[in-house]
C-alpha cells in the first residue's frame, strides 16, 4: 500500500497530465456556441459515401484528389449526413462528403455537385481537432434541443474550416433545420 502512495504522483505526471494536455491542445475544453442563424448558400462538389462513417476521410481524400487534378482549389470540407449513426447500422450509413468550390467550377465527371440554399438553421460551432469536434458539436445540439423534447433532425450539414496552419485547430459548424 505504501508503494502505491509513493507512485501516484509519478503516475499522474507520466500519464494523466500528458493526456489532459493533448485533450486541451485538441480543443477538448473549448466551448461550443449554439445559435439560430441564416446559413448558405453553399455550393459544393461531393461523392456519395455508403458504409461506416468512420471511413469518410477516405472518400474526402478522393474528392480532394479529383478536385486538384481538375485544377480546382478545394475550400472548406462539407459533409451532409443522411442517416443517423446512432440508429443506423454501419453498413447502411449514408452521407455526401466533399468541398466547397466556386459556383462556376468545371468539375471532373466523377464528382457530383449541389447547392444547399440559404435557410434558417440551428448551428453548433466549436474550435477543435477534426476527430473531437463532431462529438462536442452534436452533444451541444442535443443538449439545446432536449428541454423542448426535441432531437437532432437530419440531414445535418457539417462544415469544417481548417486553420491553415499545423499548430492551430480548425472550426466545425454543424447545422440542422431550425426547430
Amino acid at each position: 500500500m505504501a508503494l502505491i502512495r509513493k507512485q501516484w504522483p509519478a503516475f499522474i505526471l507520466a500519464f494523466v497530465l500528458p493526456l489532459l494536455a493533448i485533450y486541451w491542445w485538441w480543443g477538448g475544453f473549448n466551448r461550443v456556441v449554439v445559435a439560430e442563424m441564416e446559413s448558405g448558400p453553399h455550393f459544393y462538389a461531393y461523392l456519395e459515401h455508403e458504409g461506416d462513417l468512420g471511413k469518410l476521410p477516405k472518400t474526402q481524400a478522393r474528392v480532394f484528389a479529383l478536385l486538384e487534378q481538375g485544377g480546382i482549389a478545394p475550400g472548406d470540407t462539407i459533409t451532409v449526413l443522411l442517416t443517423d449513426p446512432r440508429t443506423t447500422a454501419k453498413p447502411e450509413q449514408r452521407a455526401r462528403t466533399g468541398y466547397r468550390v466556386p459556383l462556376d467550377a468545371r468539375l471532373p465527371k466523377e464528382l457530383m455537385s449541389e447547392v444547399i440554399p440559404r435557410r434558417k438553421v440551428l448551428a453548433a460551432t466549436v474550435e477543435a481537432a477534426v476527430a473531437l469536434a463532431p462529438s462536442k458539436a452534436y452533444q451541444a445540439l442535443a443538449d439545446e434541443l432536449a428541454p423542448g423534447g426535441r432531437d437532432i433532425t437530419l440531414p445535418a450539414v457539417e462544415i469544417y474550416r481548417p486553420s491553415g496552419t499545423p499548430v492551430r485547430i480548425g472550426e466545425l459548424t454543424v447545422e440542422i433545420a431550425a426547430p
